[in-house]
């Protein structure tokens, strides 16, 4: 019996080493981190805090913490390589000059998202989601800044990727920076979910 229940142990570490070394292979946190700073570069400091984390579960209790950090310690010893996660550099020349263009065009962005004519996509871009919103003399300035905007954010995916020296990252940034945008919007600012449906903060 005890042996079965080693070999189970023993399978699911590694089941669960394999999970890590994808995720260590992309540092998914660190992405986050820098995805934040650039956000708050261009947009400011939040003005609505995030939602509150929803109720604790098993794994936050102190029984599930004690039980994840004794898996830790295992899977440690066998993808000791978990602990040298990489950081994200967002300071290239090209990613400061970007960070800057999308920082300029902010204020002339931000009426267009607080009437809803501009919403955030689930692909890290902008899209004119009610051109009926926006008077007819500035339909053509709306258009231009959001295809200014998208340009610019098309970019600095892909000199995240590169500058980190894998281009190959570029989709996984572009889905953090999507989830990020969207986390740090404004109360009443438009997003489009997955699905394609629009919903409002």
């Amino acid at each position: 019996m005890v042996r079965w229940i080693t070999t189970g142990i023993a399978v699911g570490c590694l089941a669960l080493a394999a999970c890590v070394t994808i995720n260590v292979y992309f540092p998914a946190a660190a992405a986050e981190k820098a995805a934040d700073r650039i956000i708050e570069d261009i947009w400011g400091p939040e003005q609505a805090a995030e939602p509150e984390p929803k109720e604790q579960s098993f794994l936050r209790a102190p029984a599930g913490e004690a039980m994840l950090a004794a898996l830790q310690g295992a899977l440690d010893l066998v993808i000791p390589v978990a602990h040298a996660q990489a950081d994200i550099d967002i300071s290239s020349p090209a990613i400061r000059a970007l960070t800057a263009s999308m920082q300029s065009r902010a204020s002339d962005l931000e009426p267009f998202f607080a009437s809803g004519a501009v919403g955030l996509t689930s692909d890290g871009l902008v899209e004119l989601r009610d051109v009926n919103s926006v008077p007819l003399a500035d339909r053509t300035r709306a258009r231009k800044l959001v295809g200014d905007e998208n340009s610019d954010r098309n970019s600095l995916y892909r000199e995240i990727a590169g500058a980190n020296g894998h281009p190959e990252w570029e989709s996984d940034i572009r889905s953090t920076f999507a989830a990020r945008w969207i986390a740090k919007a404004r109360a009443g600012w438009y997003y489009k979910r997955a699905s394609g449906d629009w919903a409002r903060k």
